[in-house]
């Protein structure tokens, strides 16, 4: 099998050389003569050469089931299984990966970790939890179920019509809580929200802190401890990993409260027909057999990422958020709205906006006809679309193997989409 490698020094120079990327994505090559503008990252993001190799070499020479056979196939499956969770946990900055990486299927489904394991062990009838309301529902609909099944309040920070949260109240909100859980990164808005801060002040009060990271951790460099947080989710398809695997990182303390979320095989000591003992850490919270080509994928994406650099990637993104919204004006004036902050610094590369009074599926169809691939409907945030006074937006999203190409094929498409509707 031919050596895959991931970008060296030669490639990680102070700005990302996006035709050098692009070569390692083979999707942008199996398009014909009409280029692929593809701004769905936020949605689901590419995968390079790098990740798909080692998932093929892994099936192709190592697998077997993990931590149960004894025999050396599985065993070298198992070493390569828990280098992946070292490796991941390196990547965001955890104390103590071994312990504190629990691998799920995905960004929701941490989440939903985090909300029924509390509400089991954690919460009773009448504890407050925080939220916002710029949340996906992956950090909403599992805490609404836990008022229903246990009675617990749900108190909301609001955000103001720039996309900012309303803070003033924070303090008010938090008092009495057990926890907070909100976005690192509005998968709508875009808007970087200030969780140092917020966790500083949660903690100051007693409050633990949750953070969906699911926009944040593939492009912005991660540093669990540095933010200040408890535990976080994010997911491995929108980190140029494959899909199927998740990953929440919690402190292992906090870990050793909380009760099991799934039962069955691996997440046990022993089983009686009276009862049960779980696992040790991380093993407590992943039953049955685990995602583990994909985690081994997934380490391979958080290599290739670490290799082009981090703060490059952020630098990128900015300059392409700022570039677009210079060439938005320019082009559209009035014509299109990009909800959430003006300033690219406050945000992702996250651009979900309103084009005229064209319905953004219609806008969505149309850009399909030029290669142009975006999102367009509620984004898994009602709540906030009731507060933006939309039923959806057309959301285009930037990565690494975009450029300003993707920009202009963007709005090109846009202009035929005035065309089309007249």
């Amino acid at each position: 099998m031919e050596t895959m490698t991931t970008p060296g020094a030669a490639e990680a120079a102070d700005t990302l050389d996006v035709a050098r990327i692009r070569a390692d994505f083979p999707i942008f090559d199996r398009h014909g003569d009409k280029p692929l503008h593809y701004l769905d990252s936020a949605a689901s993001a590419q995968r390079p050469i790098q990740v798909l190799a080692v998932m093929d070499e892994y099936y192709e020479t190592t697998h077997a089931n993990v931590h149960r056979g004894v025999y050396g196939l599985a065993e070298r499956a198992t070493a390569q299984y828990e280098d992946a969770r070292v490796a991941i946990g390196r990547f965001v900055g955890a104390p103590d990966p071994t312990h504190e990486i629990i691998f799920t299927k995905n960004a929701t489904e941490s989440l939903n970790l985090v909300a029924n394991s509390f509400a089991r062990g954690l919460l009773s009838p009448g504890d407050k939890v925080v939220l916002t309301k710029m949340e996906h529902h992956a950090n909403l609909v599992p805490w609404l179920m836990v008022k229903e099944q246990l009675g617990i309040e749900i108190e909301y920070i609001d955000h103001n019509p720039d996309g900012y949260l309303e803070l003033d109240e924070l303090d008010a909100k938090l008092d009495g809580a057990k926890l907070i859980s909100l976005t690192l990164c509005s998968n709508v808005l875009g808007t970087l929200n200030p969780v140092k801060e917020i966790a500083e002040r949660a903690h100051a009060a007693g409050v633990l802190v949750a953070a969906d990271g699911a926009q944040y951790v593939p492009h912005i460099a991660t540093d669990v401890q540095d933010l200040g947080i408890d535990l976080l989710a994010f997911t491995g398809h929108k980190m140029l990993g494959p899909t199927g695997i998740g990953v929440l990182w919690a402190k292992a303390e906090l870990l050793e409260r909380m009760p099991p979320f799934l039962g069955g095989g691996e997440m046990i000591l022993d089983v009686r027909l009276d009862g049960y003992t779980p696992n040790e850490l991380p093993h407590k919270f992943e039953a049955g057999t685990p995602p583990i080509a994909e985690a081994i994928g997934l380490a391979a994406a958080a290599k290739y990422l670490s290799a082009l650099g981090m703060d490059r990637v952020r630098a990128h993104e900015i300059a392409l958020t700022e570039y677009s919204f210079k060439r938005f004006e320019e082009v559209f004036g009035h014509d299109m709205v990009v909800h959430g902050p003006k300033n690219p610094l406050d945000r992702g590369g996250v651009l979900s906006f309103a084009y005229r009074n064209v319905h953004p599926h219609d806008v969505s169809q149309v850009l399909d006809q030029f290669g142009v691939c975006v999102r367009a409907g509620h984004h898994c945030a009602k709540p906030l679309m009731r507060t933006l006074g939309v039923a959806a937006t057309a959301r285009a999203s930037l990565y690494i193997y975009n450029d300003e190409s993707d920009v202009e094929g963007l709005i090109e498409a846009i202009v035929a989409t005035k065309s089309f509707f007249g």
